[in-house]
């Protein structure tokens, strides 16, 4: 089957001539390529349309005070989040009321979930930001986009080439402290070669909101980008990625005792690109590992997986009108686990080659269709399908659009062939209707809202006596309203969101842990102080509402709460200097329950660029 794969490369570069539109301009003279990195993968011009999308690019992730992938998801409406403790503690998000697992995480396009993990769930725990370029969040079902695991949405990482040199420093009420350092290189051979290295430190309080021992956390991450141009139009590309991260953490909600633990990921991307005038071809290797062992009262518990990914795929502008792009990708993963805490282990290995094909056709300046398939076969499960069809009408001001859109879950290699498991499991499925518009009152003010109804199916749970896994027959949904008011004026913007929200179990009760109400209010101002220059104010507020959440052995109520964060930063000359104040009213509160969260913290940060 991986030859498959390379078939579909060497047929799509040689079909079609080059010819028409060009949608991005290169510069080549100083080695520096025209980087698209916002565009949606697997996709053509006109099949952005109707994607649910927030980008956010370097420069907002620095302006925001972000340190981790938490710190962003708080900001984008229909996006929730748990975490079981302080900074680089185990976490999860909710997508529209997904579970936590269903969310797909990506590197550069490139499925990373861990396989070893029980339920293939992504620690966003570990997730540090210093060394990544932008980050892409994709809300509903896109298994038609992406693949398997994007049930619920993705979440796609880029660390592609940063073009400037720097170094930070940056400390947490003089307790947590993290730096990072960048520089890029031209070669005499005209390699053009960037390093990224980052660490963290924390220290903090006990997770158990009643605790007193002492937690905390040690990141380390390197990113080593390296492109060379073999043509005008060719190019060679390839990225590594390290990240290793020590934590203290405490054994459940109710147990203090500490255990520790050392979660190693390496990356290794390769490939090349080639753009002509109407055309953009790429293929890609790829290769990462999880190596995680904790340490349990003198038990060593293992996890490790591997997987190996070839994708090849290619995007073609044909006129003014129809744009259309196709592909393939294979993925192999393997892995095993074994826990001495439990008396429990797995050992397996998974296969799966997806082809996948879209089509955007413009009728007019006011009406796109697109449309987006993908077949997977999988080793254990065999063929599945997947589809998005959307459809957009603008008039005048206005802008209409309705979705539907499928994705699929495969199980776990642990659920697969682990204690308990089971090889003739099915996979999960989701089927989402959509309905969004856009009202544009003026050039600077915007209204947007969506309404999405999710139906999931063949859903994958524990058996009531612990004994396996099985699917679940009756189905659940996700039902929910999101709706975003910005405004923007000279030197100041203001942002409003909110989610009301409806995730119901099988029964008709609330899923645990998703509140069905979530709002937040970000107002932006530059300022200018006579005496000190211009200034940046951001201001954020958010509100979770409250909601139920499982603590293992019982149901707890948990209370809402309001975070307040404010962030001033000052440039002068090459340099910055900022100062940033989370949780400003110092709430004191719990996310999971019995899990208490970060008081207010105190961040002096300063930025050289060279």
């Amino acid at each position: 089957m991986f030859f498959r794969i390379l078939l579909i490369f060497i047929f799509s570069l040689y079909t079609f001539k080059s010819n028409a539109l060009e949608n991005c301009k290169w510069n080549n003279n100083k080695g520096i390529p025209c980087i698209s990195i916002s565009k949606t993968p697997n996709t053509s011009n006109y099949n952005s349309e109707g994607v649910a999308k927030k980008v956010f690019n370097k420069k907002q992730i620095i302006e925001s005070g972000a340190t981790s992938a938490l710190d962003l998801i708080k900001k984008i409406p229909g996006l929730d989040y748990y975490q079981t403790g302080q900074k680089g503690q185990t976490a999860g998000i909710f997508i529209r009321g997904s579970e936590s697992n269903h969310t797909l995480v990506m590197l550069n396009g490139i499925a990373i979930n861990d396989q070893s993990a029980t339920n293939g769930l992504h620690d966003f725990g570990q997730d540090f930001l210093q060394t990544v370029q932008q980050v892409e969040v994709y809300k509903g079902s896109n298994g038609a986009h992406f693949g398997p695991d994007a049930i619920g949405g993705a979440i796609n990482f880029i660390t592609d080439v940063n073009y400037t040199n720097s170094y930070s420093l940056n400390g947490f009420n003089f307790k947590n402290n993290s730096f990072d350092y960048n520089t890029t290189k031209i070669t005499n051979n005209g390699w053009h070669l960037n390093f990224k290295g980052a660490a963290n430190q924390s220290k903090t309080n006990s997770a158990i909101a009643k605790g007193h021992e002492s937690d905390g956390t040690k990141n380390y991450q390197i990113n080593l980008n390296g492109n060379k141009w073999l043509r005008d139009n060719l190019k060679i590309k390839s990225t590594f990625y390290y990240r290793d991260t020590k934590s203290d953490y405490d054994k459940s909600a109710s147990q203090e005792n500490s255990v520790t633990s050392d979660n190693k990921m390496y990356a290794l991307q390769t490939g090349v690109e080639r753009k002509t005038n109407n055309s953009l071809d790429n293929i890609m290797f790829h290769y990462h590992n999880y190596d995680r062992k904790y340490y349990e009262i003198g038990k060593k518990n293992k996890y490790y997986s591997e997987s190996l990914v070839a994708k090849a795929e290619r995007d073609i502008v044909s006129n003014s009108k129809l744009s259309y792009g196709y592909g393939g990708e294979y993925k192999y993963d393997w892995g095993h686990y074994l826990t001495k805490t439990f008396a429990s282990q797995m050992r397996g290995h998974i296969s799966n080659l997806g082809i996948f094909a879209n089509a955007g056709y413009k009728f007019n300046e006011n009406q796109i269709l697109s449309i987006h398939t993908r077949n997977d076969d999988h080793k254990e499960t065999g063929g599945n399908q997947t589809y998005k069809i959307n459809f957009t009408q603008t008039l005048g001001q206005f802008k209409l659009g309705s979705t539907h859109s499928t994705g699929l879950k495969n199980a776990s290699l642990y659920e697969f062939y682990g204690n308990g498991g089971d090889k003739n499991i099915k996979p999960e499925k989701s089927e989402t209707n959509e309905i969004f518009g856009e009202y544009n009152f003026s050039e600077n003010v915007k209204l947007s809202s969506t309404v999405y109804r999710t139906r999931m199916k063949n859903r994958i749970k524990i058996r009531s006596d612990w004994s396996g896994y099985e699917n679940k027959v009756p189905d659940t949904t996700q039902e929910g309203l999101e709706s975003e008011l910005t405004f923007l004026g000279k030197n100041q913007s203001l942002s409003i969101v909110s989610h009301f929200a409806k995730s119901r179990t099988a029964t008709g009760g609330p899923n645990s842990r998703r509140p069905d109400l979530l709002y937040g209010i970000d107002y932006f101002k530059k300022f200018n102080l006579s005496e000190y220059g211009p200034f940046d104010l951001n201001i954020s507020h958010r509100f979770i509402g409250d909601h139920l959440d499982w603590t293992g052995s019982a149901n707890t109520f948990v209370k809402s709460v309001d975070l307040v964060e404010l962030s001033v930063r000052k440039k002068f000359f090459d340099n910055e200097v900022s100062l940033n104040i989370t949780n400003l009213l110092n709430e004191r509160y719990e996310k999971p329950g019995t899990y208490s969260q970060d008081g207010r913290k105190f961040r002096i940060g300063f930025t050289r660029l060279y």
